[in-house]
């Protein structure tokens, strides 16, 4: 095994292609175990989420907060800050954009909504500065302390919709009121796809703008390469860890926004699904970059529509998707060391 002088380049894409194939083989397999025909159970679960207009909509519309949650989740993996609790900031930037309908429902639609975005924006980047605080300060473990935050997080928002904020209404449901009109994030057209498209295109973009272009994307990059090297340049670690937590955190606050006004236009807990969870495994299947993440989003949310249709056809447990996507995560991540390392023979003297 010898060390690449440098990374794989396009190829790259072959081996994580290779990978994800792999890996829908090796769930093919599973269904094959469970007596189901895989060469059907593949072709209902594409066709499921890619096989006609319906589909690839509702693919695209589960993939919006995930691209939020997994741009957030990048910028931080990019400083090797590993944030795990994307899930709790995207469940506190619901509760904030939820927060800005409660009190502020008299504001017309063009400063409610921009309203609502800066609470989700601003609840979901606390919840991402006191796990940089914690690191910074006492030394803590980031992986551990936003793990942990994920189930307070999502406890918070149970309290409100089945206490403060539970709507009299609901014949015992824990929701919240419906959102007024004014304060949901409409449609495209004549579409289900909602404007959260573009706040994808516009966060990506400047994302990447960000990394290749500004010099304070440059010192994050060299920080994430080398923490040592970057303190020996006297570069801002400190200020670098809090800012990519902050816009991890906010990132992933936007997406709990659009799923609340734009989806389910209020609060309740089925909010809740795993997106934050899901951008981890997107982030390292696309290797962090903005327009790879865009395409994993679109894959992961895909396979999460057509396990459905798996479900109402072959009656497949609804962990088959979390079965594929852990595969998927395993393959590309072992896959990834074909990217750095080549194979040789080694020659007998």
């Amino acid at each position: 095994m010898v060390k690449r002088q440098e990374p794989l380049g396009w190829g790259s894409c072959l081996v994580v292609s290779g990978a994800v194939i792999f890996a829908l083989g090796i769930s093919a397999a599973f269904l094959s175990l469970q007596g189901k025909s895989p060469l059907s159970g593949m072709a209902l679960l594409f066709q499921g989420a890619f096989g006609s207009r319906f589909a690839l909509e509702d693919s695209v519309v589960k993939a919006i907060p995930i691209y939020l949650c997994s741009l957030g989740v990048a910028i931080a993996f990019r400083l090797q800050i590993w944030n795990i609790g994307a899930e709790g900031q995207y469940a506190l930037g619901a509760v904030g954009a939820s927060w800005a309908v409660y009190h502020f429902s008299w504001l017309p639609g063009f400063l409610l909504i921009p309203l609502m975005m800066a609470a989700a924006f601003a609840l979901g980047a606390l919840w991402g500065l006191i796990p940089a605080f914690l690191k910074l300060r006492m030394r803590a473990s980031e992986i551990i302390v936003t793990l942990m935050m994920n189930y307070i997080a999502v406890s918070f928002l149970d309290y409100l919709v089945y206490g403060r904020w539970k709507d009299p209404a609901s014949f015992g449901f824990p929701m919240t009121p419906a959102f007024p009109d004014h304060a949901v994030v409409g449609r495209i057209g004549a579409t289900s796809l909602n404007w959260g498209l573009m706040m994808c295109l516009v966060c990506g973009l400047l994302v990447w703008v960000f990394f290749r272009y500004t010099r304070l994307g440059f010192e994050l990059k060299a920080s994430g390469e080398n923490i040592q090297a970057a303190r020996y340049a006297r570069l801002p670690y400190e200020n670098l860890v809090v800012l990519v937590m902050v816009l991890s955190g906010g990132l992933a606050g936007w997406a709990g926004f659009i799923e609340a006004s734009a989806t389910l236009n209020r609060l309740q807990p089925s909010i809740m699904v795993g997106y934050g969870y899901t951008a981890i495994v997107v982030a390292w299947l696309a290797r962090l970059n903005p327009l790879f993440i865009g395409i994993a989003s679109l894959l992961l949310a895909g396979l999460r529509v057509g396990v459905e249709n798996l479900q109402l056809e072959l009656q497949v447990p609804a962990a088959f998707g979390e079965i594929m996507e852990g595969m998927i995560l395993l393959s590309v991540l072992a896959a990834s060391f074909f990217i750095y390392y080549r194979i040789t023979p080694r020659r007998r003297p």
